[in-house]
């Protein structure tokens, strides 16, 4: 397996290499954001692991960048694991076609577990459902006038709709 790690924070590449190497795996570590894909199409790697933050091109724009350049032809697709630094973050992680993500400290065992699920053709981790196509359709509530107007009653004050909160009323200034 060969892994390419984008980052400039030497405590990550210690971090992954500690937690993913092992016999046949090897790893290609660029420390500038903006030279990913011209790896990954010169090296063809199983996965790439990008940092949040990398000096040049931070790890968004590396992978809205490859899911580009995979788009035209220019590189064949690679999963992409995320590195982030907030739990905040995992919607840019999302927007930037990434699949999955994990948020530091890094944990050993959630990056070997994250790493297998985007190879296998997962993500990590998983997405959410997909909202209904139409919501309401799905809402099983019948409404009538009646219920339209007993809302409208106790939203008055419990005048069962006999005032129109819509009416003028005189107002005398002074």
């Amino acid at each position: 397996m060969q892994i390419l790690l984008a980052t400039d924070a030497d405590w990550i590449v210690d971090d992954v290499v500690a937690a993913l190497g092992g016999d046949g795996v090897s790893f290609i570590v660029c420390r500038e954001g903006r030279v990913v894909s011209d790896q990954v199409a010169e090296h063809s790697p199983d996965v790439v692991i990008t940092d949040l933050q990398i000096g040049s091109m931070g790890g968004m724009a590396v992978a809205m960048a490859l899911r580009l350049d995979e788009s035209s032809g220019a590189v064949p697709y690679v999963p992409v694991l995320m590195l982030l630094d907030r739990a905040a973050d995992v919607h840019l992680a999302r927007r930037s076609g990434a699949d999955g993500w994990l948020v530091k400290p890094l944990n050993p065992l959630q990056l070997k577990r994250a790493t297998a699920a985007i190879i296998a053709g997962g993500t990590y981790p998983g997405r959410p459902p997909e909202p209904a196509a139409d919501p309401v359709a799905e809402l099983d509530v019948e409404v009538t006038g009646d219920a339209v107007g007993e809302a409208a009653g106790e939203l008055d004050g419990g005048a069962g709709g006999a005032s129109n909160p819509a009416e003028e009323e005189p107002a005398t200034a002074g």
